[in-house]
């Protein structure tokens, strides 16, 4: 007998409740990534703090200068950097041995966030902070749910795999194909989310970025 199909919001409803464990744990771990990026600051020494102040300094005389990159590049450099970034984590879950490099790659995405913000707040303290709450965080509301979400999918769907490779047949399983569309169908989703925060960072950061290098500056 076929099963009736459940309407989009009542799917999802239904994915977050039988995964809110992996959820969950994917969370936590991209916030201790986020957390040792921060300490990984405090551990540097002077001269490797000094060093990449001094590059900082440099990029902050060329935004106030203007000598960016023009919008266009950056939203073609920026969404291509987080596509193949997200499609590398998709490509992962459908291999299944993929699994602990996804993990991983989630980690590193929340060190270098972690790293990025303690760095400017410890060497700029209230100015750092304002320069990372518009250059870092606006884009990262949408891209830290993005990577948390993909990362959580591709573990479930490489779950749901081993579970019609090593369990016998049963009503209560997908065909794989369908497993398959809907898989494809968030990546898809994820890809859309991707756009408007490269859109965002390429047009709005560079302007608000200007605008707090001209106050940290004075």
């Amino acid at each position: 007998m076929r099963r009736q199909q459940l309407p989009v919001s009542a799917m999802i409803k239904q994915h977050i409740k039988e995964y809110s464990s992996i959820y969950l744990f994917v969370f936590v771990l991209f916030l201790m990534g986020v957390i040792f990026g921060a300490i990984i600051v405090n551990s540097m020494n002077l001269s490797q703090k000094e060093d990449l102040y001094y590059y900082l300094n440099r990029f902050f005389g060329q935004v106030a200068e203007g000598k960016v990159a023009s919008a266009a590049d950056m939203f073609h450099q920026s969404f291509f950097h987080n596509l193949k970034y997200l499609g590398l984590m998709w490509i992962l879950g459908i291999s299944i041995i993929g699994l602990p490099v996804i993990l991983v790659m989630l980690f590193i995405k929340g060190m270098v966030v972690g790293f990025t913000v303690g760095f400017l707040v410890n060497q700029l303290g209230l100015k750092g902070f304002l320069l990372s709450f518009v250059t870092v965080l606006p884009q990262n509301i949408l891209l830290i749910p993005a990577f948390i979400i993909m990362c959580s999918v591709a573990i479930s769907f490489s779950l749901k795999i081993i579970r019609q490779l090593f369990v016998k047949k049963s009503s209560t399983l997908e065909a794989p194909l369908t497993l398959f569309m809907r898989y494809a169908s968030v990546f898809v989703f994820i890809g859309v989310i991707a756009v408007l925060a490269s859109g965002f960072e390429a047009y709005a950061s560079p302007f608000l970025m200007k605008n707090i290098v001209e106050f940290v500056s004075k």
